[in-house]
């Protein structure tokens, strides 16, 4: 058996560690949460997720999701909408606000995502990434789990895609 200061659950806490305080600093200074902010970020990228999608790929619980959403609607950032085709799905969207929220946090997190990247040689940093997706497929017991991981998987880097080649063109940094 690994060490302690070895094993992988302790390398992933301390990287954590490591990088969280930097984006913690700034969803502070915008006074929003770490979940609030997985929700933002999520809908900067897809612009509406229905509930449940959005759960699945923010990984928070739909019971606590009601509420984060709850507290970013009061804040006038995102809508719920009721799908016209299925009533009882909800859709999640994002608002002029919150879009507004979006280009004044940007340039404090391009400039963080920029130092982490400089940190470490391209190369290794797209290792690093793909290693970690592969991980958390390969861990992912239930088939059903597995799919749905590869699928989100692939509609988040489909979105990711599209954003970025208009970004690049700008000269500017994708954001985490």
């Amino acid at each position: 058996m690994l060490g302690l200061q070895q094993s992988l659950p302790m390398l992933l806490y301390r990287t954590l560690d490591a990088v969280m305080p930097r984006f913690r600093d700034i969803f502070n200074q915008f006074g929003v949460t770490e979940q609030q902010w997985r929700v933002l970020r999520a809908l900067w990228e897809c612009d509406q997720l229905s509930l449940s999608a959005l759960a699945e790929v923010t990984l928070i619980a739909p019971p606590s999701l009601v509420g984060v959403v709850d507290r970013l609607s009061r804040k006038g950032l995102v809508a719920r909408r009721r799908s016209g085709a299925d009533r009882r799905i909800v859709h999640i969207c994002m608002t002029g606000s919150g879009r507004a929220l979006e280009a004044q946090v940007r340039p404090a997190l391009d400039a963080v995502y920029a130092q982490l990247q400089d940190s470490i040689e391209p190369e290794l940093w797209q290792q690093l990434s793909d290693s970690l997706e592969q991980l958390t497929l390969a861990c992912s017991t239930a088939p059903m789990r597995t799919s749905a991981l590869k699928r989100k998987s692939n509609e988040i880097s489909a979105a990711r895609n599209a954003s970025r080649a208009p970004a690049k063109r700008r000269g500017a940094t994708t954001t985490p």
